[in-house]
């Protein structure tokens, strides 16, 4: 990366909004020592803490504090760095920013830290999305996993593959120069290898960055099944108040409800949906294809049938549920059966949403969900987003044409498709970004950073 040639220098302040015992207010730019010394700060050395007293135009002292200058390229932005750690008065904070705006600094745009981090090559932006990432973590397998992708663990996977691609972009391109022969003469065994190898590769990585995306985004899930099997009231017990309407009455929900929960540190958005049934009022069917419609987003349909008849309610589904890429299978009401299940298939629990018996299998399997088996604690675990998944699944399928394409001598299409395979893995590094994308992520992160 080449670094940022903006000429301006940013100021924001980098702590949160409410009151608290420090506020820092962080200098970026070419003038940052030069308002530094505007303040009061003459004489600061390189990573050296200094205490000292801020003053306003008129020599009157705003705040005092600790003061840090770290000159480009190291510091977080490559550029010159300020931050100024004083009392976390938001009203002081405030008087601080206007007197370095008067110095010549200008308020940053939200993410623009990090943006210039990454223009000036000190991040890739799989790492500069981390530190929204950290930011946001609702727990520590989270921040754990923020932290890796932030450290480039996800980074270096990505660079792993795209390295595997250019070399095979190198022997196919080269053995378009010598069309009269056969791959097979021009070692297309080894391109062919090669390829699987990078299939293989790809296909990992979609698979830990998909279970990266879920610890950030956590799950969505939506519940289905026949009228009065009891969504609702499990919606209710997960959530642990009384979010959905409950009656005996079938048909009750009629549109899609939203809930988000933490369930041993899992996030899980759950929709309730309408009863899958055969007829129904207008009302009734519109509330049925909302439920269609979410499933085509779910990442899990918690499929609810009455435990005293599930075979009815199975049918009552139909395919609905297939449409999610993923079922689990829940037996609700068991506590109205004689004995509890004693035996369910696999993809199966048995529940009482009423009496809560079950509901702590329910929370296991859940999380197991998340976490694909992978359990509590998974070696090189990085946190991912949704755009991640979307570039990986985006090169397999360039990198699936490529295969077809070779298994034809065809050459010049293959190549094409490796370039664009590895076009799409740069999307996630940035390295062949476009500056709206860059400017869609950045505007999400947080003031100061």
């Amino acid at each position: 990366m080449t670094r940022s040639s903006a000429p301006d220098t940013i100021v924001a302040i980098a702590t949160g909004a409410a009151p608290g015992g420090v506020g820092m207010l962080r200098i970026s730019g070419a003038q940052a020592h030069a308002i530094a010394s505007g303040l009061g700060c003459a004489r600061l050395q390189p990573r050296h803490a200094h205490y000292a007293r801020w003053r306003d135009a008129h020599g009157e002292i705003l705040d005092d504090g600790i003061v840090l200058w770290f000159p480009g390229p190291h510091s977080f932005t490559g550029e010159d760095v300020v931050e100024l750690q004083g009392h976390g008065s938001p009203v002081v904070l405030r008087q601080l920013l206007a007197r370095c705006i008067e110095l010549g600094a200008r308020q940053a745009r939200a993410g623009e830290f990090s943006e210039r981090a990454f223009l000036n090559g000190k991040l890739d932006l799989a790492q500069a999305e981390a530190i929204a990432d950290l930011i946001a973590a609702g727990d520590v397998r989270a921040a754990r996993a923020a932290r890796r992708s932030l450290d480039g663990v996800f980074s270096r996977r990505v660079d792993a593959v795209g390295e595997q691609l250019v070399r095979l972009r190198i022997h196919v391109e080269a053995a378009i120069d010598f069309a009269d022969e056969p791959l097979d003469t021009l070692g297309g065994a080894q391109v062919r290898a090669g390829l699987l190898q990078a299939q293989a590769l790809l296909n990992q990585l979609r698979i830990d960055a998909e279970r990266g995306r879920k610890l950030r985004d956590g799950l969505h899930a939506v519940l289905i099944g026949p009228p009065n099997a009891g969504k609702s009231s499990l919606l209710n017990a997960l959530a642990g108040s009384e979010r959905a309407i409950v009656t005996d009455i079938a048909g009750t929900t009629r549109d899609t409800l939203h809930e988000t929960i933490r369930i041993d540190g899992l996030e899980l958005t759950l929709v309730d949906t309408a009863g899958l049934r055969e007829g129904g009022d207008a009302i009734e069917r519109e509330g049925m294809r909302r439920a269609r419609a979410e499933m085509q987003r779910a990442d899990l349909a918690i499929v609810v049938l009455d435990a005293r008849d599930p075979p009815s309610g199975a049918q009552a589904v139909g395919d609905a549920a297939r449409s999610a890429s993923r079922q689990l299978w829940i037996h609700n009401k068991c506590d109205l059966l004689p004995q509890w299940p004693a035996a369910l298939p696999a993809d199966a629990i048995a529940v009482s949403a009423a009496t809560g018996q079950g509901l702590d299998a329910l929370h296991a399997r859940l999380r197991d969900i998340a976490s694909e088996g992978a359990g509590e604690g998974v070696h090189g675990e990085f946190s991912a987003r949704a755009r991640h998944v979307e570039a990986i699944l985006l090169a397999a399928g360039h990198l699936a044409t490529a295969d077809a394409q070779l298994q034809y001598d065809q050459l010049e299409l293959a190549a094409e498709e490796l370039r664009l395979a590895h076009d799409a893995l740069g999307e996630i590094s940035g390295r062949m970004s476009a500056d709206d994308l860059l400017g869609k992520i950045f505007s999400s992160f947080c003031i100061g950073k």
